[in-house]
């Protein structure tokens, strides 16, 4: 049971210790559009009593921080809101998320104190000392030009919204810059594109804390997909184009797949199903999801594998033939780089009743 106090939320069981809650650090700021910010409260600060029994540690505690607590922020739409808490709390955070810039197209100095992007100099100290200290730390969509600023995307692969992607490989050309991707996780760096993208790379990080079951249960209470790929393409060519008949062909090869993913799947059976062509297939499938129909495949083994290696039930091997992988070498292979991890050790974190 949770219980809030001023030292911030800890977890309270009868005849035991009481164990700390993971400590999640939003920044607020004016100007800022409120998406970004809504996903990171809903995701980590909503209270979550479906999830009863399938926690095997605290859920999250939120602090919403600005660089002065109390002072009244507009943002986009007409409304202002007041963070409670400072940098000091968000320096002294175990994951910290930095959902936007206030003006990520302004120059250097563009105001005062205010280097390149409106990412003030106390947010850039407060966002090293969080990394010195071990915290995790987040970007969402512009948020990426904050981590850069500090210096905590020098030699890494990064992302963000495509629309930023030139102008943060121009001022920090250090960066790698991937404008293809949903999400980039080097680890205790991660930076997501823009805005719905964020909803995936806090999944990730739900999924990568507390395991697939309690990430596909916040899913669901989102109504969005449980996983995608962070891999997969920012934009979408059917996002702004009609839905062609062939595409109702692809969603149902789609549905199929899934059915039948301990099934051999090739393009070629895929298309069967979606009664196209090979290449006419191979072309509409990514122009409707952003990625390959094999690396799609994939990925949903990958997702399929993950309740089952929370179980105890199956050996790795049993797991990797259950889902469709041709061996255990393959699976492990693709676990791992979709997941940064392997098998045993997902199994390990997340496993009921497995030593």
């Amino acid at each position: 049971m949770a219980q809030q106090s001023q030292s911030g939320p800890v977890a309270v069981a009868i005849g035991r210790r009481p164990e700390p809650v993971h400590d999640v650090a939003v920044y607020a700021f004016a100007g800022m559009a409120p998406f970004e910010l809504g996903v990171v409260v809903e995701v980590f600060g909503l209270a979550r009593p479906e999830l009863a029994g399938l926690l095997a540690a605290p859920w999250y505690g939120l602090k919403v921080c600005a660089d002065r607590p109390g002072t009244e922020l507009d943002a986009v739409g007409g409304f202002s809101l007041t963070a409670r808490y400072g940098l000091d709390e968000l320096a002294a955070a175990d994951t910290v998320v930095i959902p936007g810039v206030p003006n990520a197209f302004g120059g250097v100095g563009a105001a005062p104190g205010r280097p390149a992007g409106g990412v003030s100099a106390e947010l850039v100290a407060a966002l090293r000392t969080a990394h010195e200290r071990g915290a995790r730390i987040v970007s969402i969509c512009s948020g990426a030009f904050a981590l850069a600023a500090a210096g905590l995307l020098d030699g890494r692969e990064a992302t963000t919204h495509w629309r930023y992607a030139e102008l943060l490989q121009q001022r920090y050309p250090s960066v790698r810059v991937n404008p293809d991707v949903l999400y980039v996780d080097n680890g205790s760096v991660l930076t997501s594109a823009g805005s719905a993208a964020g909803i995936d790379l806090c999944l990730h990080l739900v999924r990568r804390d507390h395991g697939a079951k309690v990430a596909n249960s916040v899913a669901r209470r989102f109504v969005v997909p449980a996983h995608r790929d962070g891999g997969q393409a920012q934009f979408i060519e059917a996002a702004i184009r009609p839905v062609e008949e062939e595409d109702d062909g692809v969603a149902r090869s789609m549905q199929w797949a899934l059915d039948h993913l301990s099934s051999p799947l090739t393009i070629s059976v895929l298309a069967r199903a979606a009664q196209m062509s090979d290449r006419s297939y191979l072309r509409h499938f990514t122009a409707r999801n952003g990625t390959s129909p094999m690396r799609w495949v994939v990925t949903q083994r990958i997702a399929a594998s993950l309740p089952l290696l929370e179980s105890p039930d199956g050996s790795v091997e049993e797991i990797a033939v259950a889902v469709g992988f041709e061996s255990a070498a393959t699976f492990r292979h693709h676990f791992g780089r979709v997941m940064r991890t392997s098998p045993t050790a997902y199994r390990r974190s997340f496993g009921r009743g497995v030593a």
